[in-house]
């Protein structure tokens, strides 16, 4: 152990340890989940760290050699080299005070290493002098949260999704060809092609990748520059300008100055809209993977109509039973998911005057949630979506023994009469076509051509 001091007196840290007094205390205080901030967020605050010193030494508030120093230690974070040395519980100070401490601490005993001083002796760098100037934990760590969580986004979960679409589309394009039966009300409706329904799950996809550049969208306004409630106390004209100027050339995306500096501290209402876009992701890709399961039923007592990887087996007792695991992986991640999203809705709630102080527990439920759905959208798009196959003639019998192909007999013989000859063909085991002629409703050619499947999966086209 060594010995460090902060503003409280004396504090013992472990000898290897980068972080200082107030992050020991920190540890002390806060034993709860065991689980520290994710590690996309404490990068974020490495970037963030980096471009608050370029910003100070552009406004000549801090020397080009500590400007330096800081950014070699910031970098090193934003990295992920010094993630290690961040242990301060989710579950914490609410304003999250407690890790941009701990950024502070490691940025300036970093430095002592890189100098040849003793840790612990905050030189040539002060933690708070030098590290946090120009900073509060009320700025800092809201624009954190927006910052890390924007780029995971576009990094991770755009890139999933994308992934995901593109093998769903490409079963679309192959299925093309394939007649299938339409169920509405988990019963039988008109013929559509297996390529049409699986264009569909494609476009969700599709729709989910909108949403996530929405809730990037959501995230663009940064608070940095508001510093203890939203004032700007201890700062300097355009220091948010160029802190901003600097994320954007490091990250790729538009952040922006936050239109009005106390909304930005005092309430979450932009996490939760991106909660809100994840929840609605998740619900999505749950409808594909249960369609999926659904479709891929039996293999000889469901639906059967297509055949999904076999990828474990499935019971410990039935030889040669396989599941669809996939199917049951992204479901559990999206209930999770959901259950995040709704985490953060609470929290959002929980902003009291100026300041929000649940952000810890906000940055750790939407890391997560991205992380998660991204690894479940790909995976899933891998051991599943890319090896399932259709079974074509197992389509072809369900199709031909629908009753709900006489739905194309209503412009010939009215929908009375077709609820008639459907009733009948159900009861008596007959076909459709059987029934029609017996009552002598339609010819025989006419009738071939109304009952074709294939045509009534792109009507406007006959």
């Amino acid at each position: 152990m060594r010995t460090e001091k902060d503003s409280m007196g004396i504090m013992e840290v472990p000898e290897n340890a980068l972080y200082g007094a107030s992050t020991q205390r920190a540890v002390l205080n806060f034993p709860i989940s065991h689980r520290p901030l994710p590690d996309g967020f404490i990068r974020g605050l490495g970037l963030v760290k980096l471009a608050c010193a370029k910003a100070n030494e552009k406004l000549g508030k801090l020397s080009p050699d500590k400007s330096k120093l800081i950014q070699e230690a910031a970098r090193e974070i934003a990295n992920g080299k010094l993630t290690a040395h961040f242990p301060v519980d989710v579950f914490q100070t609410g304003s999250g005070t407690s890790t941009n401490m701990n950024a502070n601490e490691v940025i300036s005993n970093r430095i002592c290493q890189i100098t040849g001083n003793p840790v612990g002796s905050k030189k040539p760098i002060h933690p708070n002098d030098d590290v946090n100037m120009s900073q509060s934990s009320n700025d800092i760590i809201p624009t954190t949260l927006h910052v890390s969580v924007a780029v995971s986004l576009k990094d991770h979960l755009r890139p999933a999704l994308q992934h995901l679409h593109e093998a769903l589309d490409n079963k679309a394009k192959t299925f093309a060809h394939i007649v299938k039966i339409g169920r509405t009300h988990l019963m039988d409706a008109t013929p559509l092609t297996l390529g049409q329904e699986f264009s569909g799950y494609a476009a969700q996809t599709a729709k989910g990748m909108e949403r996530v550049d929405k809730a990037i969208a959501a995230l663009s306004e940064l608070a940095i520059g508001g510093t203890a409630v939203g004032t700007g106390i201890n700062t300097v004209p355009g220091f948010s300008a160029a802190v901003i100027s600097i994320l954007n050339e490091e990250t790729g995306l538009n952040f922006s100055e936050a239109r009005n500096h106390f909304e930005a501290q005092a309430g979450r209402d932009d996490a939760v809209e991106v909660a809100g876009h994840l929840s609605t992701i998740a619900a999505s890709l749950t409808k594909i993977a249960n369609d999926i399961r659904l479709l891929g039923s039996g293999p000889r007592s469901g639906l059967g109509e297509i055949r999904l990887p076999a990828t474990q087996p499935g019971s410990s007792i039935m030889p040669g039973k396989v599941n669809p695991v996939m199917s049951e992986m992204l479901v559990q991640a999206s209930i999770y998911v959901q259950g995040l999203s709704q985490v953060v809705a609470m929290c959002g709630r929980d902003g009291h005057f100026e300041l929000n102080v649940t952000i810890p527990l906000i940055a750790q439920s939407l890391h997560e949630s991205i992380h998660i759905l991204g690894n479940a959208a790909r995976q899933f798009a891998d051991a599943c979506i890319v090896g399932l196959e259709a079974d074509e003639a197992r389509c072809k019998e369900l199709v031909d023994r629908s009753l709900m192909l006489v739905t194309a007999l209503n412009p010939y013989i009215g929908y009375d009469n077709a609820a008639a000859v459907a009733k009948e063909a159900l009861a008596t085991g007959k076909t459709l076509k059987e029934v029609v002629l017996a009552k002598g409703l339609m010819k025989s050619e006419e009738l071939d051509k109304a009952l074709e499947p294939l045509s009534m999966t792109h009507p406007g086209k006959q």
